[in-house]
């Protein structure tokens, strides 16, 4: 079969050989993929667990028809048209753990579309709901708004009944996007005073929690915007894996600070996220509550220029790429 690489000289097309499924596996012929900010630094060296078999093929997720069925598979039949979360979804066929495969929302998707929800349905959930513990009525930022996972994130949290959405980006000519998917106030991060902005909207106590895509610089400055005894979630560090932190200022507001990550998780903490968020979401897929953009779709040969889109900071919601049609 044919898949994207991670080669000697960088990413490449290579013949590999098809993957063989164990008991617990099911074997998916791949119609698309979704590119993510981690399949792109997984690129660039940095280590996520995206990488599959002896040819280190790419890709975290995938979506498309399953074609054969472990032994020890339940719920899940031949031709079932499912969305993965694994390593090694990009490629023509991926042998995926049935424990982290899920069905589409509805018949009536295309395989792009379907395939541009999945992580960050279950990214956003797992932050918001699990460790976040939001409740109805409660306020919420997320920093790092117009990515993909950042307007799902968005309308997660209006779903759920969110008295105050914040949603976050350095350009603001991006506001009437982010507007668009339910931020009642939009931040210009790119400002040295746009705590301000929050403070001011929230008589001067913050917000209930907040998910931060960035980190780095902003991992402190994002204590001063959450209310005393209020939740950070870190899901991402694309401004940086370390920087200063104002622990006083974390005691003092005594704020509950959790990191989270899907590399250090076991199977069974994946199919618990899976689960969840299926439970919780996938009805509100179907019914359009819920939608992902899709920013660019690029067949698989020409995966180069979906990283570089993708480095260019300028897409709004998925770039996918089409393996079949």
């Amino acid at each position: 079969m044919r898949a994207v690489i991670l080669g000697v000289n960088g990413v490449e097309i290579a013949d590999v050989e098809k993957p063989t499924i164990n008991e617990n596996q099911v074997l998916i012929e791949v119609f698309s993929s979704s590119v993510n900010r981690s399949d792109l630094l997984e690129t660039e060296g940095q280590s996520f667990g995206h990488l599959s078999g002896k040819r280190k093929v790419l890709g975290a997720t995938c979506c498309g028809k399953i074609i054969a069925l472990g032994n020890g598979v339940t719920g899940f039949s031949l031709g079932d048209k499912v969305v993965a979360q694994g390593a090694g979804g990009w490629a023509e066929f991926n042998a995926a753990d049935y424990r982290r495969v899920l069905p589409f929302p509805s018949d009536e998707m295309s395989f792009v579309q379907a395939g541009a929800y999945n992580s960050a349905v279950l990214t956003m959930h797992d932050a918001i709901v699990t460790n976040g513990l939001f409740k109805t009525g409660q306020t919420i930022f997320i920093q790092g708004a117009s990515s993909g996972v950042g307007l799902m994130g968005l309308q997660i949290a209006k779903f759920l009944g969110a008295k105050k959405i914040f949603g976050s980006t350095r350009n603001y000519k991006k506001f009437n996007i982010l507007k668009q998917y339910h931020a009642d106030i939009c931040i210009d991060i790119s400002q040295n005073n746009w705590q301000d902005s929050i403070l001011n909207a929230t008589e001067q106590h913050g917000v209930d929690l907040v998910i931060d895509q960035l980190s780095g610089p902003f991992a402190s400055l994002n204590l001063s915007v959450t209310k005393i005894g209020g939740r950070i979630i870190n899901v991402g560090r694309l401004s940086g894996q370390s920087g200063e932190f104002d622990f006083n200022k974390h005691a003092e507001r005594r704020i509950t600070f959790i990191g989270t990550t899907g590399r250090t998780r076991n199977i069974q903490e994946h199919q618990k996220v899976a689960k969840s968020a299926f439970n919780d979401l996938w009805g509100a897929i179907a019914s359009n509550h819920l939608q992902m953009p899709v920013d660019s779709q690029f067949y698989f040969e020409d995966v180069d220029k979906a990283l570089i889109k993708m480095s260019q900071n300028q897409h709004l919601g998925r770039i996918m790429l089409v393996f079949k049609q």
